[in-house]
């Protein structure tokens, strides 16, 4: 299943590869959120009915968006185009999101960044792997030298998120090496699981971030709650880190 989801999913960057531009600009928000509807259709249209071949039985969401919890039985949850915005813009922070939830716990994990062929992808209880290459988490144990980041799981989130976000910034910043705030999520998850960066929080959790939390935890990431339980489908917001890190990083936040 793992081998037909990724080709299906290397087929709808192919698609995605063709329609970006780095030159491309919109001139106003109707147009941007035009652009961005015209992407993740030219997406689903593609993934929609491969991924229904390769497992019938489970249901769709492609809702990036999208919390809370689910009904049982297995999901395929599709994050068309992460960083969508990024992408209209001609900027390259974007990629493609699969992930299939068995009973809320994600089992099947497909990100793929199609500007740098970088195909990340993990199975429960079976690893992580950046096109085909085992991937570990970071070993740092201190803050000082961490890399670290959050972002935006959806646009307009109000003032009062704007200002705890803004906040946790500032702690993480005192004590952490760099800390950068981007979009999407996705990005950032893949990145800690290559143990490119240390740690990820969120204050928002989306049902589409289950491929990214899936690559972390494969790859011997730690991720909670911001009371340190387990991540759960349903939790609101969560830590994603090294184990080397994860408990200051709580503490921090």
């Amino acid at each position: 299943m793992l081998a037909a989801t990724t080709a299906a999913v290397r087929r709808a960057g192919e698609r995605m590869l063709k329609r970006y531009s780095t030159e491309s600009r919109t001139s106003s928000l109707t147009e941007l959120v035009a652009a961005v509807q015209a992407n993740d259709a030219a997406v689903v249209d593609l993934l929609r009915p491969e991924l229904a071949g390769i497992h019938p039985r489970a249901r769709w969401l492609d809702d990036e968006h999208g919390s809370g919890a689910l009904g049982s039985g297995e999901w395929w949850l599709v994050d068309p185009v992460g960083g969508n915005m990024n992408a209209v813009q001609g900027m390259t922070d974007w990629n493609i999101g699969v992930s299939l939830v068995r009973d809320g716990r994600p089992v099947l994990a497909v990100v793929y960044f199609p500007l740098f062929d970088e195909m990340f992808t993990a199975t429960e209880g079976g690893g992580a792997f950046l096109n085909g290459v085992r991937l570990t988490v970071s070993d740092k144990t201190s803050l000082d030298g961490a890399l670290a980041g959050t972002g935006q799981a959806q646009p307009g989130q109000g003032p009062e998120m704007a200002d705890r976000v803004g906040a946790s910034y500032s702690a993480m910043a005192k004590q952490a090496l760099y800390v950068r705030i981007s979009v999407p999520v996705t990005h950032q998850l893949a990145q800690v699981a290559a143990g490119r960066m240390d740690l990820h929080w969120q204050y928002d959790n989306v049902r589409a971030h289950a491929s990214g939390v899936l690559l972390v935890q494969e790859a011997g990431g730690v991720v909670t709650d911001l009371d340190g339980k387990p991540w759960e489908l349903t939790s609101r917001e969560y830590l994603a880190a090294a184990p080397g890190v994860h408990a200051a990083a709580l503490e921090l936040l």
